[in-house]
């Protein structure tokens, strides 16, 4: 069994620098200046993503709730409604990388004694916020993955248009953007 455990994990580490290196974008993608993150926690609700194997379940209401810890880390808790009609939840943990004000975190669905290995922490990078903190959008730094959020579950067209001109000044493909079913007010 441990040899299965060696075969995956030597895999998906393959898969993971393939795929950084095959990206092909010399442009780094730039965060916010700095975060807030107690002025960040609480609710946010997808308004459109770049489809990702973890999200294939979810149909519609996909949001996250975010809250501080006692130990400084955040508790993240997805959910989202499946095609069942079923709610489906991920409770997960982040931290800051770097200064207590940085817009890179670090988020972990894993069980907690997988921590330690580097592979089950992906980047979290808050890369367009409003200055009240009710339109975000996260990603990373290979452009893989690709969230706009929202305090709300619908968020106006001219908004929505004004934050894709944002990141794809950014460099990213606002075309693989999924949109999550009825946020979009029109």
């Amino acid at each position: 069994m441990s040899k299965i455990y060696s075969i995956f994990f030597s895999a998906c580490l393959f898969i993971a620098s393939f795929s950084a290196y095959g990206q092909g974008n010399d442009v780094p993608v730039k965060t916010i200046p700095s975060l807030d993150v107690q002025r960040y926690l609480g609710t946010w609700y997808e308004i459109a993503k770049y489809p990702n194997w973890f999200q294939k379940k979810c149909a519609s209401n996909t949001k996250a709730v975010y809250s501080a810890r006692a130990d400084g880390t955040l508790k993240v808790l997805n959910s989202c409604k499946t095609t069942e009609g079923e709610i489906s939840e991920a409770e997960g943990t982040a931290r800051q990388i770097g200064p207590k004000d940085s817009p890179k975190l670090e988020v972990r669905f894993a069980p907690s004694w997988l921590s330690f290995i580097p592979m089950v922490w992906g980047d979290y990078w808050v890369i367009d916020l409003d200055p009240q903190y009710q339109v975000a959008v996260v990603s990373d730094p290979r452009r893989e993955y690709l969230w706009i959020l929202s305090r709300t579950p619908q968020l106006d067209k001219k908004v929505y248009e004004d934050t894709l001109q944002r990141i794809q000044a950014q460099q990213f493909d606002v075309r693989k953007l999924e949109s999550t079913p009825q946020v979009i007010a029109k």
